[in-house]
């Protein structure tokens, strides 16, 4: 499709989807404003031409809309994925007609791969005197630890294999040379890392900034470890991904249509602190030591134009980028999971505070069996929230799927609670860092209850206001946390409640009135093991088997860090620009 991020400009220009801002912008605090503004209203890709202290150009909101998913990839790699399941499909057994229907497939399979040229326009200028303080890099969020490079494409091999990974992980600038590699949990470039550490070597990390709409997201798609990228992105591009050596015989080769190549190493045992940083979830994300991106040298085109992108309470960009990865590869789920008959995670939660599965249920429990599949598999083992029906519902409307599971889960053996697991580096529900729990709530078969759709009792002491979410869910308002940490423990006793098999307990019950409000700030604010109480618990053959109502407390903890919220004096500020910046109007 496009072979570079100028291919892709060039056509949201044409298409009326780009926005070129002459007026002077500044890197701190405000591009990232404008950019949450555009977002919000639905708003055209933006091209920043003069951001101060820097030569360079900055382009953010590429993907925060269908639309421009569309225009970036079409819709030949989604039917290249369903007929890949169809072929592997038809493998067993083997059908001749059908493999001659795909023969297609041989075509787009020798499209695959890499392709190594001497130079590219990555390498028309290199500076062996790397200033990565004179980068346009944006500074998001006011408690910010500085500026962050939220779009760097960070590739590394694993020193033995040779296999490589690509992936999308925020880079904090400390000064001219250096800046922090945020290495989570369950990423690939961090398990390299690791390697590397254990025979004590430097690990060759390269950081590509622009390049193929393609190479981008493919940086970013949730892959199991040891699939490759880079075939992804020549899958996504339609054609094989251009490489260039590189000019000073560093160990990795470059992308030749990036606009930035950062050539450098992370030295073993190295860590420094990193952050805040205000991150997907909507919170700031605090500050922890990671390992050290040394930058050798910077090549770039004549003409680079910095990519950025910004993130923060749902929906940003990144919504939009994983709401497509997640339509282009769940045909693949029931190939890696057989019993996995459709996956959802909810952008709106942050991807892996929740999601929802159709699984089979051929035999009593397999649903169970899909769940703990689903929770071993690469970047879903971070899920945090994990609903499954036997049923083939549409997951994407959560108060459907939520109804559904309502009717039919029988709290005594459907709801498991996991306590002490790993948890996404980014949730701070447990109070820890990578520490927490995980939940699994199944509703199976045929319906065992009626769910009430209206609320009519009496609001016991505390309780200031309720409001249907759905049928079957009910939303309150209650004391704020510090006055009464233990309120929802003390509600899910309550008579008042009784016919609800779900309560959840907010600060604000209007949340109810939102699907993406009472998604986004139920589960980002809630721990299973923590903050989930049920009228009566008994063990029964060493399981907890619970009595409803269950009350999920999603009140703010003092635990909790902030919330984002941009700053006064900054709102005004793009106030009073903003017909500077769109002088013919947005």
């Amino acid at each position: 499709m496009h072979r570079n991020l100028r291919s892709f400009l060039d056509l949201l220009r044409r298409e009326n989807d780009l926005i070129t801002i002459e007026a002077e912008v500044d890197p701190y605090l405000e591009v990232a404003e404008i950019h949450r503004r555009v977002i919000e209203r639905g708003g055209p890709a933006l091209l920043f031409n003069r951001v101060k202290g820097s030569k360079f150009p900055v382009t953010t909101n590429l993907f925060g809309t269908n639309k421009r998913i569309e225009l970036a990839f079409g819709h030949k790699p989604e039917n290249f994925i369903k007929q890949l399941v169809d072929v592997a499909e038809s493998l067993l057994p083997p059908d001749r007609k059908k493999l001659w229907k795909h023969r297609s497939l041989i075509r787009d399979f020798l499209k695959l791969g890499t392709r190594t040229r001497s130079r590219g326009p990555v390498t028309e200028v290199i500076n062996l005197e790397p200033h990565l303080d004179q980068l346009p890099v944006p500074t998001t969020w006011q408690e910010d630890g500085g500026p962050f490079i939220t779009l760097p494409l960070v590739y590394t091999e694993h020193p033995t294999t040779k296999k490589h990974n690509l992936g999308i992980y925020r880079m904090q600038v400390y000064d001219a040379t250096t800046a922090g590699l945020h290495w989570q949990i369950q990423k690939g470039g961090g398990f390299h890392y690791h390697a590397a550490e254990q025979v004590n070597q430097s690990l060759p990390v390269t950081i590509f900034l622009g390049g193929p709409p393609a190479l981008i997201i493919s940086a970013i798609a949730p892959l199991p470890e040891d699939v490759p990228e880079l075939i992804l992105a020549s899958l996504l591009g339609g054609e094989k991904l251009r490489l260039a050596k590189n000019p000073i015989g560093a160990a990795h080769r470059l992308v030749a249509e990036a606009e930035f190549a950062l050539i450098g190493h992370a030295p073993p045992y190295e860590r420094r602190p990193e952050g805040p940083f205000g991150d997907h979830y909507g919170y700031y994300s605090l500050r922890h030591d990671y390992p050290v991106f040394h930058c050798d040298a910077i090549a770039h085109r004549r003409d680079a134009i910095y990519p950025a992108t910004v993130v923060g309470k749902p929906r940003q960009e990144d919504f939009f980028i994983g709401d497509y990865l997640q339509s282009l590869l769940s045909p693949i789920f029931p190939l890696v999971m057989p019993g996995v008959r459709d996956l959802w995670s909810y952008g709106e939660t942050g991807f892996h505070s929740l999601a929802a599965a159709v699984v089979r249920e051929r035999y009593v429990r397999e649903a169970l069996v899909s769940g703990f599949r689903i929770l071993g598999e690469g970047q879903l083992a971070l899920t945090k929230f994990l609903i499954l029906t036997d049923s083939l519902i549409d997951l994407r409307d959560f108060r459907v799927v939520l109804e559904h599971v309502l009717a039919r889960v029988r709290w005594e053996t459907d709801f498991f609670i996991f306590s002490n697991t790993s948890m996404d580096t980014l949730d701070y529900t447990s109070g820890k860092v990578n520490e927490g729990s995980k939940a699994i709530l199944m509703g199976l078969g045929e319906t065992v209850r009626d769910l009430p759709s209206e609320f009519r009792g009496e609001l016991p002491q505390g309780v200031s206001r309720a409001e249907v979410f759905s049928a079957g869910c009910l939303v309150i308002q209650g004391s704020s946390y510090l006055d009464e940490p233990k309120q929802g423990e003390r509600l899910a006793q309550s008579a008042a409640f009784r016919d609800w098999p779900l309560v959840i307990l907010h600060d604000d019950a209007g949340v109810a009135k939102s699907t993406s409000d009472f998604l986004w700030s139920t589960w980002t604010r809630f721990e299973p093991a923590a903050d989930i109480y049920a009228r009566e618990t008994n063990v029964v053959r060493h399981h907890l088997a619970y009595e409803s109502p269950m009350v999920i407390d999603a009140r703010k903890k003092p635990s909790l860090p902030d919330e984002l919220i941009v700053r006064d004096d900054v709102a005004q500020l793009v106030d009073r620009r903003w017909r500077e910046y769109f002088p013919s109007g947005l």
